[in-house]
Protein backbone atom coordinates (compact mmCIF):
# COMPACT_ATOMS: atom_id res chain seq x y z
CA UNK A 1 0.00 0.00 0.00
CA UNK A 2 2.80 2.46 0.73
CA UNK A 3 4.34 2.24 -2.68
CA UNK A 4 0.94 2.97 -4.19
CA UNK A 5 0.74 6.11 -2.07
CA UNK A 6 4.18 7.24 -3.21
CA UNK A 7 3.64 6.68 -7.04
CA UNK A 8 0.49 8.83 -5.93
CA UNK A 9 2.89 11.43 -4.97
CA UNK A 10 5.07 11.15 -7.35
CA UNK A 11 2.46 11.31 -9.93
CA UNK A 12 0.70 14.58 -8.38
CA UNK A 13 4.58 16.24 -8.51
CA UNK A 14 4.45 15.32 -11.66
CA UNK A 15 0.85 16.52 -12.78
CA UNK A 16 1.45 19.49 -10.96
CA UNK A 17 4.79 20.40 -12.24
CA UNK A 18 3.45 20.12 -15.84
CA UNK A 19 0.32 22.23 -15.07
CA UNK A 20 2.48 24.84 -13.50
CA UNK A 21 4.47 24.79 -16.78
CA UNK A 22 2.06 24.68 -19.27
CA UNK A 23 0.23 27.56 -17.40
CA UNK A 24 3.07 30.14 -17.40
CA UNK A 25 3.80 29.20 -21.21
CA UNK A 26 0.04 30.24 -22.14
CA UNK A 27 0.05 33.09 -19.73
CA UNK A 28 -2.88 31.81 -17.33
CA UNK A 29 -1.97 32.27 -13.99
CA UNK A 30 -4.91 30.46 -12.56
CA UNK A 31 -3.29 27.22 -14.56
CA UNK A 32 -0.20 27.79 -12.84
CA UNK A 33 -1.59 27.97 -9.64
CA UNK A 34 -3.57 25.47 -9.49
CA UNK A 35 -0.51 23.17 -10.67
CA UNK A 36 1.29 24.66 -7.75
CA UNK A 37 -1.32 23.56 -5.36
CA UNK A 38 -1.25 19.91 -7.15
CA UNK A 39 2.85 19.79 -6.67
CA UNK A 40 2.41 21.06 -2.90
CA UNK A 41 -0.03 18.34 -1.87
CA UNK A 42 2.06 15.37 -3.86
CA UNK A 43 4.94 17.04 -1.87
CA UNK A 44 2.69 16.83 1.66
CA UNK A 45 1.36 12.92 0.51
CA UNK A 46 5.52 11.99 -0.17
CA UNK A 47 6.32 13.82 3.33
CA UNK A 48 3.52 11.60 4.99
CA UNK A 49 4.67 8.44 3.57
CA UNK A 50 8.45 9.11 4.32
CA UNK A 51 7.11 9.64 7.96
CA UNK A 52 5.63 6.48 8.08
CA UNK A 53 8.75 4.48 6.91
CA UNK A 54 10.76 5.95 9.78
CA UNK A 55 8.78 5.32 12.34
CA UNK A 56 7.60 1.82 10.99
CA UNK A 57 11.70 0.40 11.07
Amino acid sequence: MAGDQKAKAKAEQAKGKLKETMGRAVGNEKMEAEGRMEGARGDAREAKEKTKDTFKH
